[in-house]
């Protein structure tokens, strides 16, 4: 980071960076699949139950998740109407059951429910502590585009101790959008580049970088979306202000770059 000019406040994304999504989301669905197949009391087409039983419900997760990014980087806050994660997750939930031939598995009231799991994901091992340390020095803050309410019941559930929580809905738009990350620095009393950007992925950090802000990459597993070309192309320009490698311990390294002890 920058000696002359270090940030004030940390902005980090959420999913994937701060939260291990796939293992939470993957572990639900299962679950919930084989107690819907389980029930002595359901009447599940045979069709769906056939399908329910073959299915990895990794590659189920996966799927999801994709649509969530082509949801948010499809989005024109010009052109159309603004609509939560949360209202997409559970819409795109429906149209996988749909694709999948899954209709029947579950009720209409169930597949909300399973939609909202994305309030519930579990943190990577070093978020809450790192985060924790970090506060000593600087203001933490979410940005992420989940919707305010699913950020604030993340915290919650994974012990997060932001001092801030700031989300795409704020600004009627989603990452990569300029408006966000200007945004969330003005929402703080901030310029840009006294802002660093934690993230996971490199396409936000570019985002990031592109509006003035500080970088921070943490590595972690399968989370970067960018071939390893261009990974190494980004490494080697220079626009990453701090990497921390996946098994450095993500959240607490980038505390113990700064100086700062783990609480």
């Amino acid at each position: 980071m920058s000696v002359a000019t270090p940030p004030k406040a940390l902005l980090t994304d959420v999913f994937g960076t701060v939260v291990d999504w796939r293992s939470s989301v993957v572990s639900y669905l299962t679950e919930n699949a084989q107690k819907a197949l389980d029930s002595p009391t359901r009447s599940i087409p045979s069709t769906a139950r056939a399908a329910a039983s073959a299915i990895d419900w990794g590659t189920m997760a996966q799927l999801w998740r994709e649509t969530y990014y082509q949801f948010t980087r499809s989005y024109s806050p010009s052109s159309q109407p603004f609509k939560t994660v949360d209202q997409h997750h559970v819409e795109a939930l429906q149209r996988l059951i749909q694709q999948h031939q899954l209709d029947g598995l579950w009720t209409d009231e169930e597949i909300q429910q399973i939609s909202l799991i994305w309030h519930f994901l579990d943190p990577w091992p070093d978020s809450a502590a790192g985060l924790g340390a970090l506060n000593d020095k600087f203001a933490t803050a979410t940005l992420s585009n989940g919707n305010k309410a699913l950020l604030s019941d993340l915290a919650s559930h994974g012990h997060l101790p932001y001092t801030h929580i700031i989300s795409a809905e704020d600004f009627g738009a989603y990452k990569p959008h300029p408006s966000v990350y200007q945004g969330a620095a003005k929402k703080l009393g901030l310029e840009p580049g006294q802002c660093g950007m934690i993230a996971a992925h490199l396409a936000d950090l570019k985002a990031a970088h592109d509006c003035g802000l500080q970088t921070i990459y943490i590595e972690r597993p399968r989370e970067e979306g960018w071939d390893r070309e261009k990974v190494l192309q980004a490494k080697e320009d220079g626009w990453v202000d701090m990497w921390v490698q996946e098994g450095e311990a993500g959240f607490e390294e980038v505390a113990r770059r700064f100086g700062l002890t783990q609480k």
